[in-house]
């Protein structure tokens, strides 16, 4: 019986995270930002019970990882600049969190260096790039180091998931990485966004924000619910 509760949860809150992502993003593309917030906040708090559910054993700092993105969600739907701040805090805890969930996997003797060094010059070179061309359009001239900062602890992050694919070499290993991706460049994406002159530069603005950020940190999920 007990078995079988379990089960049902799992699905429900497969279905749950499914139909509020797609609702968030349906109201995304059609920018209707007051609707946006009805479904934001649950985005991250079904994906967690999903994983929950599925995963055996719950890796405890994989969960701690997801609801802090889930404060970040909350943090950043007010407007401002002290929101903006908060809510990056909590999602670069969220980014190391997720560094200590890809670490266990990593054999640093199996990783390519002559692979790993020159994505970390990539990385790290679109990171400043991207936050000294929306330098002039921040509230505070004190909020550049630290968003270069962030960005490169998400550099990070994407470079240990790239190190734990090397070391383990399997399909879930690979989904976690997609994810990683995902979500550097959504947060590539949402500095563009909120402070590039060009207002036009960004396709859809939330919609390409949310749907990279969705799905990036889906497929880190699931990616490590395959890996176990």
């Amino acid at each position: 019986m007990a078995s079988t509760i379990f089960t049902a949860a799992y699905y429900v809150s497969l279905a749950a995270f499914i139909a509020v992502s797609v609702l968030h993003l349906i109201d995304s593309w059609r920018d209707n930002g007051r609707r946006r917030k009805y479904t934001k906040p649950f985005l991250l708090l079904t994906l967690t019970a999903f994983y929950c559910f599925a995963a055996h054993p719950i890796r405890p700092v994989l969960v701690a990882a997801l609801l802090t993105s889930w404060l970040g969600d909350v943090l950043l739907m007010p407007k401002g600049a002290k929101w903006f701040v908060s809510g990056g805090i909590s999602f670069l805890i969220s980014h190391v969190l997720f560094i200590f969930v890809y670490l266990p996997q990593i054999t640093w003797g199996y990783v390519k260096w002559w692979i790993l060094i020159p994505a970390a010059l990539v990385y790290y070179g679109v990171s400043v790039k991207v936050t000294l061309s929306v330098k002039n359009n921040m509230e505070s001239k004190a909020m550049l180091i630290p968003m270069i900062l962030y960005l490169l602890i998400n550099s990070t992050m994407n470079l240990c998931a790239m190190a734990q694919l090397m070391t383990v070499g399997s399909a879930g290993a690979a989904i976690a990485y997609a994810g990683a991706v995902l979500f550097f460049i959504s947060d590539c994406t949402l500095y563009l966004v909120r402070y590039h002159s060009n207002k036009d530069l960004i396709f859809k603005k939330h919609f390409t924000v949310m749907f990279t950020y969705i799905l990036g940190e889906f497929l880190i999920t699931l990616g490590m619910l395959m890996l176990g």
